[in-house]
């Protein structure tokens, strides 16, 4: 049987049991009103931002924590937790303020001296953070309001990376920021609208988060990832269902309130439920790929790297990801967000016109593959991945390669792809991911087309000096016309360097009930959302 004749079957057959949603707590007598239940795109494994780039972990994390700025829609920095900021000596200083009425979850303040803290932990790890510390002379804490920035030169792109949305800086206290970057704070204490309830924790299955009576919101207009924070509910739930059946079926039945990303062959059994909506909310869409560790034979080679971009179909695995509807995915694309002022021709015939089979055999073995084994992740319970690393699959062993196949869930995909071990010792080549198509508008916020190189970079760790030199050209260009060269010569070099193979840009759809209103575009948020 269909997944689409069971929900035909009977929504209500499908979801009457917890047993069936694996969640210990849906009793009917709860405040409905106040609380929201969530199925989000796989489970939350990791809770500290600090430890992975997983949107899952983001999402949370946002939740919890309070960033010092944020994006708008048009993803124009704006002051978060500052009042606000100075900037002198051409940007070589910067001087940030807090605002009134910041309280972190354990009713201490937030001072100065937190944020210090926690960016010195952020930056440890984040692509961003670590080039901006390298910059560094000075970060201190002037007062308990008031952190100051030194740095070597000028410095003006602070505050976008200090206000990027995706591994954003998350503020802690500074008992907890004081955690090495290598150890997961498991101790989740921000400052953000929603505290998170660990005792109600049921790995695999449940995450609760509870509104913060002390969060203060900013005043202004909220915007993506900016302005006013409310927590119009009192109780948020995560529910994590596998089975994509019967999360649809747990949506038409009103036992769940918003799915975070429908597979495509469901859509159309939900649309005809009248309380059900479908929209796109993240009109930036997902930028999909596939990872390859650079550290690791055979994509340590640049001309493999080559050989094997020179015969991505991207279609066929928008097709297999999404669909037929062309509406809900864009191919080709290349490595910044298309229509953007990032975009360009330059370099797009590697994706334009792809090469037969047989070509692309012949340029690999010309590269010097030798058979080395390719470790592929791929997860299980994250359909959209595993669609696109089915594709990849096939294609890698058509042309040649020996393809390691290991089925893993989401969450133990993001723990081994942190490593970087041989693959003789657990060691991985390539997995397929996704990055959401917002930071792809911006060199500097695009993180997984840069190449720092394994000290600094991102999973799969690409070198790449020339496209380092290129974007420290960007950063300091105030020119727009020079600002579109520099993108130009950017995406020149990353398909020369091939930091991953994209596969197209993907618009997810969300799942809700008619009753959940206020949901903002872009990743789920759970603020200024109300439940009637």
């Amino acid at each position: 049987m269909k997944r689409r004749d069971v929900l035909k079957a009977g929504a209500a057959a499908v979801v009457g049991s917890t047993a069936a949603l694996g969640a210990p707590s849906l009793v009917l007598g709860q405040a409905q009103k106040k609380t929201l239940r969530f199925i989000p795109q796989a489970d939350l494994v990791l809770l500290d931002p600090v430890q992975t780039t997983g949107q899952v972990t983001r999402n949370h994390g946002m939740m919890v924590f309070d960033s010092l700025y944020g994006l708008d829609s048009a993803f124009r920095v704006q002051f978060q937790m500052l009042a606000g900021h100075q900037m002198a000596d051409d940007g070589k200083t910067w001087t940030l303020t807090l605002r009134d009425k910041l309280m972190f979850h354990d009713k201490t303040p937030v001072l100065a001296r937190d944020v210090v803290a926690s960016i010195e932990r952020w930056a440890k790890t984040d692509v961003l953070g670590q080039q901006m510390h390298a910059q560094l002379n000075e970060l201190v804490s002037v007062n308990d309001k008031t952190i100051r920035f030194s740095f070597k030169s000028s410095f003006r792109a602070l505050p976008t990376i200090l206000g990027k949305p995706s591994a954003f800086l998350p503020i802690m206290p500074a008992r907890l920021a004081a955690t090495p970057p290598s150890t997961q704070v498991t101790e989740m204490v921000g400052s953000g609208p929603f505290r998170f309830m660990a005792k109600e924790r049921v790995p695999g299955s449940l995450a609760v988060y509870q509104k913060f009576d002390g969060y203060v919101p900013r005043e202004g207009q909220s915007s993506f990832s900016s302005g006013p924070k409310i927590a119009y509910l009192d109780r948020v739930e995560w529910h994590t269902i596998p089975d994509p059946a019967t999360a649809a079926a747990a949506i038409q039945s009103g036992e769940m309130d918003w799915w975070e990303e429908p597979t495509p062959d469901l859509l159309p059994v939900m649309k005809s439920n009248s309380n059900v909506i479908l929209n796109v909310y993240d009109k930036g869409g997902w930028m999909t790929m596939l990872r390859m560790n650079h550290l690791n034979p055979p994509f340590d080679n640049p001309a493999i790297r080559r050989a094997v971009l020179s015969g991505i179909v991207q279609t066929d695995y928008m097709l297999a990801a999404m669909g037929e509807d062309r509406n809900r995915w864009r191919a080709p694309v290349g490595f910044f967000l298309p229509n953007s002022s990032s975009a360009s021709d330059a370099g797009m015939e590697a994706v334009l016109h792809p090469r037969p089979i047989s070509q692309v055999r012949q340029a690999l073995a010309a590269a010097g593959y030798k058979g080395e084994k390719v470790v592929m992740l791929v997860p299980t319970d994250l359909a959209r991945a595993n669609a696109i690393s089915e594709v990849a699959v096939d294609y890698l062993r058509k042309i040649g390669m020996n393809v390691d196949y290991q089925s893993l869930d989401w969450g133990t995909v993001l723990q081994r792809i942190a490593s970087k071990a041989p693959v003789s010792k657990g060691g991985w080549c390539i997995h397929a991911n996704a990055v959401p198509g917002m930071i792809t508008s911006n060199p500097i916020l695009h993180t997984y087309a840069q190449g720092p190189g394994p000290a600094k970079g991102t999973f799969g760790w690409p070198n790449m000096p020339k496209y380092q030199e290129l974007l420290g050209k960007y950063m300091g260009a105030t020119d727009p016309t020079e600002q579109q060269r520099l993108c130009r010569d950017l995406q020149m070099e990353a398909f020369m360097s091939v930091p991953y193979l994209p596969t197209g840009l993907a618009f997810t759809m969300a799942a809700h009930r008619r009753n959940i209103t206020g949901i903002p575009e872009g990743f789920p948020q759970f603020y200024n959302v109300r439940k009637g």
